[in-house]
């Protein structure tokens, strides 16, 4: 399926005005009829509309339209640029409204709650907020101790499931790592 330019009647309105291209040429770049090109050029059709120019929008090159203008059997391409878009898997921070910040604190809670073998600093990183507080919050002597109601970071929405996988896996291995080692060392005394 060819493209068509962006806004391809005031496209054509510039292209009439500006260059030396035929009628068809134009038609064919713009996916218009050849009638309504000579419209554009007679001022019956288009009044009004001010021209749009392919080259500024980087949808044609001062070259093609050089080319097409030297050989009239020659149609313009439009210049597409494709941009490759990859799907990184660094996390993105997002906005927090303040109405879910102060639930920061509430999932700390519910995360040394119910998994206890995750390091401080992953809940911090996950839920956003700084190890100290974090730290506080397992010793019970967060300020706000009392008024923390433990709640389910993933059900409000502050990170996705996988991401608390991922954690879990992580504090596992690092669980099961320090085991090795420990008991590499009391075998080597």
């Amino acid at each position: 399926m060819s493209k068509a330019p962006l806004m391809p009647l005031a496209t054509a309105v510039w292209l009439v005005e500006n260059t030396t291209l035929t009628f068809k040429q134009i038609a064919n770049y713009c996916k218009l009829h050849e009638v309504e090109i000579q419209g554009i050029a007679d001022g019956e059709v288009a009044k009004g509309i001010v021209g749009y120019n392919p080259i500024m929008s980087g949808q044609l090159t001062r070259n093609e339209i050089a080319l097409s203008s030297e050989d009239t059997s020659r149609p313009l391409t439009l210049k597409t640029n494709d941009v490759e878009i990859e799907s990184s898997e660094k996390k993105i921070k997002k906005y927090v409204p303040l109405s879910k910040r102060q639930d920061k604190p509430d999932s700390a809670l519910w995360l040394t709650k119910q998994h206890a073998m995750l390091k401080d600093s992953q809940i911090a990183k996950l839920v956003g907020i700084t190890k100290n507080s974090v730290t506080a919050i397992r010793n019970k002597s967060y300020w706000n101790f009392n008024n923390l109601n433990a709640k389910d970071p993933v059900a409000m929405g502050l990170f996705s499931q996988k991401d608390l996988i991922d954690a879990i896996e992580k504090a596992e291995r690092r669980i099961k790592r320090e085991k090795k080692d420990k008991e590499k060392s009391k075998l080597s005394k």
